[in-house]
């Protein structure tokens, strides 16, 4: 499941759906809530528009400065819908004028503590509408401008107050990176020039964090924020918003059904790896990052080998690269293995041991061609990963200290091998 809702001129428009609480239990309801940059681009008469009305939204939370709202227009009226326009931020900020060399994490942080502290009355009463429309089972969207920051610190509130765990919440923040080069596009022909600041548009996970460790630091807890500055009772909030956003996580999973990709697949492909990237840096896993693979490279790899692409019901599940050779990390070797690379499944979404069926998938592959071996490697810094393959029957066979991944930087990484029947 991509998050992200695809229109022309919404980049950021996302459905909170499918993220678990903790225990794995419950799952928030696909379908209720949105979070999204400005509707004022939507336009009546458009693909946009009915795909926005197809949604069934019935309340819309523009949480930008009314002269914003002026200036760059909002939601087009309709029957169907509630407006709302609850300013946040009372202390607004030019991100595009600073200099290169503020740091955007603390920089960020410190721009959502203001609004916390400032727009109570407005926080307190978006609080209360999104309790209200989940009650009555009405879709609700909340925006700003690019569906980042004012949009992002709302997010983070009734993902905490659902329950979400903060690695989720912070791996939510991160996703506007996915949209960030159109929402740049965008600024740079509305506003005919480049933003001073390198970090503008971006969604760095250090912010959300660093605003989130602020707020216990200063509150004792983000409930306790609800509660004391705020002036709800979060406690009754947040059961109530449980209640109605919440639902028993399926029990049952679709069978997985494979396909080999094609070139057409390749920007999905790289959608998905940027995405797990992302889900990666949340929990604090330094391997992968966002933009690191192009389709060029998903290309390359399907004319050098092949790219295999998982579903579930239909929906993308995951994926993964089968090799032939892999003379970066083991030297050269006979025909004698398949290399399986960028084992990858779409976070929250795809079904429980989705990683493990692909990796069976790859290995049936490989033993189709009568080679005997599957091989991988993983980062030595990551032991965890290397404890995922050896549960699922892989050796570690050795150790590449300088493999060049064509990255510029050599890394280490641990060689795994599975003998096959």
């Amino acid at each position: 499941m991509d998050r992200h809702i695809t229109f022309d001129r919404l980049h950021n428009f996302r459905d909170l759906g499918g993220y678990p609480t903790p225990d794995g239990r419950h799952r928030i309801r696909p379908g209720l809530l949105y979070r999204a940059d400005s509707l004022g681009k939507l336009a009546e008469g458009t693909q946009d528009w009915d795909r926005f009305l197809s949604l069934g939204i019935g309340t819309v939370l523009d949480l930008r400065r009314p002269g914003e709202a002026d200036a760059r227009g909002r939601v087009p009226v309709h029957p169907s819908l509630t407006y709302h326009n609850l300013s946040i931020e009372h202390r607004p900020h030019d991100q595009p004028s600073q200099s290169p060399d503020v740091a955007p994490g603390p920089y960020l942080s410190e721009r959502y503590m203001e609004v916390a502290q400032d727009g109570t009355k407005e926080l307190a009463r978006a609080l209360e509408l999104i309790a209200e429309s989940a009650a009555a089972a009405t879709p609700l969207v909340f925006h700003c401008a690019s569906g980042k920051d004012r949009t992002g610190q709302l997010a983070a509130l009734v993902l905490t107050l659902l329950g979400v765990d903060e690695p989720t919440i912070v791996e939510d923040f991160t996703l506007t990176e996915l949209a960030t080069p159109a929402l740049l596009s965008d600024w740079r022909r509305d506003e005919g020039g480049t933003p001073a600041w390198p970090a503008f548009g971006r969604a760095p996970a250090e912010a959300m964090r660093l605003f989130l460790a602020a707020m216990k630091a200063r509150y004792g807890s983000v409930e306790s924020y609800v509660t004391d500055a705020l002036g709800l009772d979060a406690k009754a909030l947040s059961e109530s918003l449980r209640a109605s956003l919440l639902e028993p996580a399926p029990t049952t999973w679709p069978p997985l059904t494979y396909r080999r990709a094609t070139p057409a697949d390749t920007a999905p492909l790289v959608r998905l790896r940027d995405t797990a990237a992302l889900w990666q840096l949340a929990r604090g896993i330094d391997q992968w990052k966002p933009g690191e693979k192009d389709e060029a490279h998903f290309r390359t790899r399907m004319r050098e080998g092949e790219v295999w692409l998982a579903y579930a019901d239909g929906r993308p599940a995951g994926a993964w690269e089968l090799w032939w050779d892999d003379p970066a990390a083991w030297g050269p070797r006979p025909p004698e293995a398949g290399y399986i690379h960028r084992l990858m499944t779409t976070p929250h979404t795809a079904p429980p041991g989705t990683g493990r069926r692909m990796l069976a998938e790859a290995e049936s592959r490989i033993a189709a061609t009568g080679r005997p071996y599957a091989r991988l490697d993983c980062l030595s810094s990551n032991p965890r990963l290397r404890t995922y393959y050896e549960s699922a029957g892989y050796t570690v066979v050795g150790e590449q200290k300088a493999k060049d991944g064509g990255l510029g930087s050599p890394y280490a990484v641990t060689l795994l091998e599975k003998r096959l029947r």
